[in-house]
This record gives structure tokens, sequence and C-alpha cells, in this order.
């Protein structure tokens, strides 16, 4: 393995690599160099192997430490992964059933329009539930039992099954308790349980007040004012009652740097992990179930995993195509269309894993084996991939011998 040991503008960059993915490492350091990076870290492994693991910058907008090896940063959305994970870690047991009834598992739930919603509808988010219309108590995202009970309560915005539109953060509790029914653990006890601490990772849903020290701060996205706007934006903006601006606004103040949102189980976007932890995860995802000789979940429940589920030329609460597969992000390809519109995440057809707000994200390719993850504290626009993220799946799908991606999907 090569080592990364450079400064940039006075930052300094550090890591491991195979020469093969040399091109990576370039592009890590044009994201410091050239796209206003502030810190982050990339990693991947192949096979299993790990063959880069890259980090570097500062922890805040300030520069007042280091990014170093072991920091870590919320990663927002790509803490949907995670919570699918469990999820499926639980069919794959058979202690979910995705094609039963959630009134199977959570009675309270399943009244009125909710009767016939199934579990794979929890998943594809097609349950109808994107947000919640009455204003959420102050705090209300850091009690379970509260969220809970307003997702019970609450009407779905759809006839479940029939449209999809992202649960940009009911998302966790709507899985997140079939998860704790079904296993008898709260989310984030499962998740470091069974998924965390098996393989080693530094990711938490539910964050240790010890490890505070270590997460960096998140540097919010500044818009330019003289940019077009897209239909999500516009949306907001022009009814505060509208899918878009309840998802979004009505978080009983959340703040995602404050100490209780981290120790918080927000399994829709509340996670804290770093590149090498959201790899990690992704890990057995590419190589078959196995991790360290073991089968860690079967190698048909990935392929399960993999499948589109849900895709539509216009999701519910996003205003954009969408694919989705059951609690993960298929390879999403909106480069053509309007200013303001173009969110992408661009993948292999076989890929699947989950981005988070601003631009980071982990997946799996079962088809090269491979298990990617890069997060940072500078967000970018938007809750897909942005140049810096992108320019590194970019990077490593060339280095493995992929042509382009034209097609809207690595080939």
């Amino acid at each position: 393995m090569n080592t990364l040991d450079k400064t940039v503008d006075g930052i300094r960059l550090h890591g491991r690599y195979d020469s093969a993915f040399a091109s990576v490492v370039d592009e890590f350091v044009n994201n410091f160099a050239t796209r206003n990076e502030v810190g982050g870290s990339v990693c991947l492994s192949v096979d299993g192997k790990q063959r880069l693991d890259l980090w570097g910058g500062h922890v805040d907008e300030a520069r007042s430490a280091p990014w170093r090896e072991d920091t870590v940063s919320v990663v927002f959305s790509c803490t949907k992964g995670a919570t699918a994970l469990c999820a499926h870690l639980l069919i794959d047991r058979g202690l979910l059933d995705l094609q039963a009834p959630v009134a199977k598992y959570w009675p309270t739930f399943a009244h009125g329009a909710k009767e016939k919603t199934t579990v794979t509808m929890m998943l594809n988010h097609s349950a109808g539930l994107p947000a919640f219309r009455e204003p959420i108590k102050q705090g209300g995202y850091y009690d379970w039992d509260y969220m809970i009970e307003r997702l019970e309560k609450e009407e779905p915005f759809w006839e479940p099954g029939t449209r999809n539109g992202y649960h940009m953060i009911s998302f966790g509790w709507v899985v997140g308790e079939l998860v704790r029914r079904a296993s008898g653990k709260s989310l984030g006890a499962f998740f470091r349980d069974e998924v965390a601490t098996p393989l080693g990772l530094d990711y938490w849903i539910g964050l240790p007040e010890a490890i505070e020290p270590r997460v960096s701060r998140m540097i919010p996205f500044r818009p330019d004012k003289t940019a077009p706007i897209g239909d999500f934006t516009a949306a907001i903006l022009a009814d505060r009652n509208s899918i878009q601006a309840l998802a979004l606004l009505n978080s009983g103040g959340h703040s995602s740097e404050s100490r209780a949102a981290h120790a918080a189980e927000i399994g829709g976007g509340g996670g804290i992990s770093n590149a090498r932890g959201l790899a990690g995860m992704y890990r057995p995802l590419a190589n078959g179930g196995i991790e360290n000789a073991k089968q860690f979940i079967g190698n048909d429940t990935i392929v399960r995993m993999s499948q589109v589920s849900m895709a539509t030329q216009r999701d519910a609460t996003l205003l954009i195509p969408t694919r989705f597969g059951l609690g993960f992000m298929k390879s999403m390809d909106n480069r053509a269309r309007s200013a303001g519109n173009t969110d992408s995440a661009i993948l292999g057809e076989k890929a699947f894993g989950h981005v988070g707000a601003g631009g980071s994200i982990g997946f799996a390719d079962p088809e090269c084996h491979l298990a990617f993850g890069y997060s940072m504290n500078r967000m970018g626009a938007g809750i897909l991939l942005n140049e810096r993220g992108q320019s590194l799946v970019d990077a490593t799908y060339r280095a493995l011998g992929y042509q382009g991606n034209g097609g809207g999907v690595w080939g």
C-alpha cells in the first residue's frame, strides 16, 4: 500500500491506497485544492480487502483542528441504509416478512387507510407517511415514543402502495419501529449489537457521550441567491403546508449539531460515522454476505436488496425521478433535467446504498465486489451527490475498468 501525506494550501491529507486507485487519490486531493472541501474521508474495499482509506482537512469552518483518522460526522440519510440493513437482517432470520401487513408486528399503527400497509411499503417509501401535518413538539425527534405515537395517529398522504415519496426523516421511525418490535431491541441497540460491533465499525445510531469529542461540525450549504431553484424549493416557498415544507421544516427545532440529536436514535438521518464506517457496513453486502469467512447475511437477501422496488418520474416529496430498492437508493441520473432539478447519484446497475444530505454516500456494488464510503463536513446543494462525491465514485469505477455512465449507470 502507498501512503498519502500531502499538504494542499495548508491542508494536510493522509491515508493509504493501492496504486490501482491513484486516480481516486487525485480526485480527493482535487476536492480540497479546487472544490472547497473542508474536511472529509473516503474509503473503499474490493473483494473484502481495503484498497483505499484517506482522510484530511479540518473539523470545522474555522479550521481550528485537523480532521483525524478517527474523526466522525453526521452522515444524515446515509443512516437510512443502516436502518434498512437492520430490517433485512431480521427478514433474513425470518423475524420480519416483507409481504406481511404491518399490523402483524405493530397493531396500533394499522388502522383506517393504513390497514393494508405492508412491510415492503414501509421500506420502499410508498407507505404515504413522508411528513407530519401537525407541529412536532420541541425536541420531538429525540423522543422515540412520541414520534411513534405521532406516526400511529398520522393519516397517509396517499393510499399506501400506490405511489412513492421520499420519507425524508420519518423513514427512521417507520422502519425503526418494525426493527424494535421484531427484535425486542431499540433500533440503535440492534444496529450496535448486530452490525457495528460484529463488523468493527465506528458507526452509531445514538452516539455515546464519550465519542462526542471526535465529532466534526457540519457546515451548512449556503445557496447562491442567483442560482435557479428546483421544484422542491419552489414548493416550500409556495406552500408551507406542502409535503416538501412539512418534511423539511416541521422538526420540533431539531438541530443536527446538538448533543441531544447525536444521542437520539434518529434512523432517518442522525447516524454518525466516517467513510471507513460507511464502507465497512457495505463490505459484506458486496461480497455475497461473507465477513471474516462467516455468513453475515444471506446472498438471496442481498440480491433482493439490490433490486429496484419502486421508481417514479416524479417523487411525491422530492419532485424529481427517483429509484429505490427496499430501503436503499439505486443509481439516479437526473443530469438532463432542468436547472435546479438535476440531483443525481450515478452508480453501477447492481449497486445499492444511500446518500446523505450535503453529499455523503455509502454503497455496495455486488457486481464488482465494491464497498464504498465518503463523508465530509461542508455540505453541498441538494440531498444527492455533488461534484465532490461523484468525482470520487467516478474515479473508482474507472479504476475498476468501467467505461462510462452515459446510460445512467456505470458500465
